[in-house]
């Protein structure tokens, strides 16, 4: 579908359409979530080139790309280029939309989960609490689905502050997360008995019934990833 409306995009406005550049944009998705990353890649530099050429650097379209560029090379591994345009996108959101808009937030929070994933948890930390705050502030009440953003980060920061030990912060983090899940989705939903699951496993933690595990960097690391249901916003 976005290929027969991209040769029809290309046919009737050229290839540089701010219309045609949506649908590359777009077909940049779907390869990316059909794990074609390489074909995914190309899309989305074809994409920022003709936006940034058309727009602007600045534009709040280009940034969107620029964030998908994100998370692909972070999907990718490439964990350096994905930092590389989380920064440029959250420095250009800042200055578009401001500091607490959703847009900008999302683009903290894949911050959050780039750090993590490097390793850097107080840097990971940092961001996490900014976009919680932000999302808080701003997406609505807790059995809101837009809140879902807010919930999402309260995990990711709660598996963070487990693997470095901090269980007691970690579970109230959790427990305002279930809470929240449950209103927004009820109690039988899978996400909603995952985190219950999850919560109970770090209660036989604090009562002693588990023993956490080491606590070398490299095993933290390890567990982090296991823990961490690394949530994305796009």
């Amino acid at each position: 579908m976005y290929l027969r409306a991209l040769q029809g995009y290309e046919k009737a406005w050229g290839p540089d359409h701010t219309s045609t550049l949506d649908t590359v944009n777009n077909l940049g998705n779907l390869y990316k979530n059909q794990g074609k990353l390489q074909e995914a890649e190309d899309m989305y530099l074809r994409a920022l080139q003709g936006k940034e050429k058309a727009w602007g650097p600045d534009h709040t379209s280009t940034l969107d790309t620029v964030n998908n560029l994100g998370l692909l090379y972070a999907d990718q591994g490439k964990l350096q280029e994905a930092e590389d345009m989380y920064l440029r996108a959250l420095q250009g959101k800042e200055k578009a939309w401001g500091p607490d808009h959703t847009s900008t937030l999302d683009t903290v929070n894949n911050l959050g989960n780039l750090y993590a994933d490097q390793g850097k948890l107080q840097e990971a930390e940092d961001m996490y609490l900014r976009a919680l705050q932000g999302y808080e502030k701003t997406t609505g009440p807790p059995n809101d689905i837009r809140y879902r953003r807010a919930i999402n980060t309260a995990q990711n920061l709660g598996a963070l502050l487990s693997v470095q030990g901090k269980a007691a912060e970690a579970k109230r983090l959790y427990e305002r997360a279930y809470t929240s899940l449950q209103a927004l989705l009820g109690p039988s939903h899978k996400d909603t008995q995952s985190l219950r699951n999850t919560l109970l496993n770090l209660n036989d933690t604090l009562s002693g019934t588990i023993t956490p595990a080491g606590s070398g960097k490299s095993r933290r690391r390890d567990r982090l990833k296991r823990a961490l249901r690394i949530f994305p916003s796009k």
